[in-house]
């Protein structure tokens, strides 16, 4: 007599990403809706005009992730994100326009908890339509499963950059000449970013830092860091000699490399050359730079964002006698990058953000060559 043949009891189907979308646009509302209907594992649950109505809705609907405009009327979509992050902490992606004022506010918004921005659809151009649906989408489907709540922190005004008031003990590090700490980070970067810099002291090495993100939004990024950082904060530029207590921010049109100057320390570099991993500026492209010229005098630090551009140059970097950093999972929006390069063996330790910065200033001293 034979057995009978198990069957495995079908899997239950997967449920969708559910989605609200808020923007004050009748047409860019049902552009967006059309977009993420069209996916076959997310959908739109509700839409709205302004912010009060979604915080109506929001009574009624129980949505994964949302998408938010930034200038809406009767309340804009920072005061109402404020209000969110405070009542019920949710994934929001927020919906920019490419402007120096949206700039500002969307990276406040970051500030304040959102996990992600995309910026407004370029409507009448169907390739380029095309390319924004799978971004938008993607940044919905990590956003969804970002870590949440998020800690909210308050923006204050610092000392001027280098006077090392308010700011960590200076530790030597300026007597250290040849050194210099390479960043790298993309989705939850910008807040993690600014609390790296502000753990390190004002003499800390030059500091050159490749965060995802696109043109018109790096300068306003580095801008604010400049006013809430002790460090001098800029844009990256062409040939700029870079100086203990400098942080350079890669533009989001570029590539930025680093390259040795002919009188001793190093001076930044700026390429357009295609995109790598899908990026520029590329983690990779700054991090394999500091592998050739900076070598052991390096340290490289790869934080929270999705995606794998990092990983293969900071095990450059590694190889090549840097002293190598990924921040740990608990602390990350998005566990992406730092997973993929220590995945690739590139990594000395693992650290949460909050500890980082210690751990850099605790092997400021160190240099070491890797056999493996």
């Amino acid at each position: 007599m034979t057995s009978p043949v198990a069957i495995p009891p079908k899997a239950a189907p997967r449920r969708k990403i559910r989605v609200m979308i808020v923007d004050d646009s009748a047409l860019v509302r049902q552009v967006l809706s059309t977009i993420v209907n069209a996916q076959a594992d997310m959908e739109v649950v509700a839409t709205a005009a302004h912010p009060v109505m979604a915080r109506d809705t929001l009574r009624e609907v129980e949505a994964d992730v949302m998408t938010l405009d930034v200038e809406m009327p009767l309340m804009d979509g920072i005061e109402f994100l404020r209000r969110l992050m405070a009542a019920r902490p949710m994934p929001v992606v927020m919906v920019s326009t490419l402007t120096e004022r949206g700039s500002d506010m969307t990276l406040r918004a970051l500030e304040l908890g959102a996990v992600d921005f995309i910026c407004k659809p370029r409507l009448g151009v169907a390739e380029g339509l095309r390319a924004y649906a799978r971004e938008l989408c993607e940044k919905l489907r990590v956003a969804a499963a970002a870590r949440m709540p998020r800690r909210v922190r308050r923006s204050a005004p610092v000392a001027a950059a280098g006077t090392g008031l308010g700011a960590p003990p200076r530790t030597g590090f300026g007597s250290c000449g040849a050194r210099v700490i390479l960043v790298g980070s993309s989705t939850g970067g910008t807040e993690a970013v600014r609390e790296l810099l502000e753990g390190l002291p004002a003499d800390a090495p030059p500091i050159l830092v490749a965060q995802h993100m696109p043109e018109h939004f790096t300068r306003s990024f580095a801008q604010r860091l400049d006013g809430l950082t002790h460090f001098h904060v800029r844009e990256a530029e062409d040939g700029q000699v870079a100086r203990a207590g400098d942080v350079f921010i890669a533009p989001g049109h570029s590539h930025l490399l680093l390259q040795r100057h002919p009188g001793g320390g190093y001076v930044t570099r700026l390429s357009r050359a295609d995109p790598v991993n899908r990026h520029r500026p590329s983690v990779d492209v700054l991090f394999h730079s500091a592998a050739q010229v900076a070598r052991g005098h390096a340290i490289g630090i790869i934080l929270t964002g999705m995606g794998r551009d990092g990983a293969a140059g900071l095990r450059a970097m590694h190889d090549a006698g840097a002293r190598t950093f990924a921040q740990d999972e608990r602390s990350c929006v998005v566990f992406g990058m730092p997973r993929e390069a220590i995945a690739a063996g590139g990594v000395d330790e693992v650290v949460p953000l909050d500890a980082l910065a210690a751990r850099v200033r605790d092997c400021h001293g160190v240099t070491h060559t890797h056999k493996d």
